[in-house]
């Protein structure tokens, strides 16, 4: 370990308010707090950061937040919540029970592919034969979005079976997360704890330790916890806690058509190159949405759902804030 006046390396690996737990190349890890707005870090960041003087405790400062290749979040009126920093992917886990909100879902991979992340969707409950079915219909637009092909499909859609006694298809699971960072995200009940603690045996044990540590008592659905799923620690599980909502207040309602792959697709057919593809004549965009009577089973059009989707969220990003 440094000097007080030596700078250290450091990955956060557990952020309760502004309070982070940072792991040193060596896999020590200490609390650190941050040194002033600027330095406020996220789970998944690369930090600087500075030990105690003598005699004032084990806890550090964090003195600088490196560079960042992405930030994963979300923003509503009132609020900024960041999930995670430096991410390879986000797999969004959904359930067949409850039923999933294919608005929240939408919401989600927009925010992903707004910070270049690549998002996973993966399906619970496939145990569920009848509601099973019914939410991997729901899904077949994403399934094949982008083309006929599996190699040529936008969206990665994997069916899982997650129970607390039983295990991870790991054939078809492992390669995906191998050597990358992976936000698992999801709203609560769809069985994201579970899925944590198969691919990490102890997951529950260690955000505890983090919990308590970071003086936010043994709820854990309120820390944001990285967990190595090797002893190499090259491969990366972020688990978040659960949300209802998922505000895109960052995003201008001009960036949804790009950060939409089906309606970008189409959006440079359109006869003006700033139409917003709601109304105007000649829109590429407006041509290719299925109408709602239609079978929406063509990959290289626009599903009714979607299109709507996007109607309300371009709405909800063009009115004035409110607060």
């Amino acid at each position: 370990m440094s000097t007080r006046s030596e700078l250290n390396q450091g990955l956060v690996v557990g952020s309760h308010g502004r309070h982070c737990v940072v792991e040193t190349p060596d896999g020590e890890r200490r609390i650190c707090h941050p040194r002033g707005k600027k330095s406020q870090a996220v789970v998944g960041d690369h930090v600087l950061w500075l030990p105690a003087l003598p005699g004032q405790g084990d806890e550090g400062t964090i003195e600088k937040v490196q560079t960042r290749r992405n930030l994963f979040y979300r923003q509503d009126e009132i609020r900024t919540k960041s999930f995670a920093a430096n991410l390879d992917q986000v797999l969004i886990l959904l359930a067949a029970e409850p039923v999933f909100s294919e608005s929240q879902l939408v919401r989600a991979l927009i925010a992903a592919e707004a910070e270049h992340i690549k998002p996973i969707i993966a399906l619970n409950k496939s145990d569920l034969v009848e509601p099973f079915a019914r939410a991997w219909e729901r899904l077949w637009p994403y399934r094949h979005m982008g083309g006929e092909s599996n190699t040529e499909h936008h969206y990665r859609v994997l069916p899982m079976s997650l129970t607390e006694s039983g295990s991870v298809d790991h054939q078809a699971l492992m390669p995906i997360l191998a050597g990358k960072t992976t936000l698992v995200l999801g709203p609560s009940g769809v069985g994201k704890s579970t899925l944590v603690n198969l691919l990490v045996p102890g997951a529950y044990a260690q955000t505890g330790e983090i919990s308590q540590a970071l003086n936010s008592g043994k709820h854990t659905t309120t820390t944001t916890t990285l967990y190595w799923i090797d002893k190499e620690r090259t491969t990366a599980l972020i688990d978040s806690p659960g949300f209802q909502e998922f505000g895109l207040r960052h995003l201008a309602p001009t960036d949804l058509a790009r950060c939409m792959p089906d309606i970008a697709a189409h959006a440079g057919n359109c006869r003006f190159y700033n139409c917003t593809h709601l109304h105007e004549p000649g829109c590429g965009v407006r041509e290719r949405v299925l109408d709602a009577g239609e079978d929406q089973k063509q990959a290289d059009a626009i599903s009714a759902n979607r299109y709507r989707i996007y109607g309300e969220l371009f709405e909800e990003l063009s009115a004035p804030p409110k607060y």
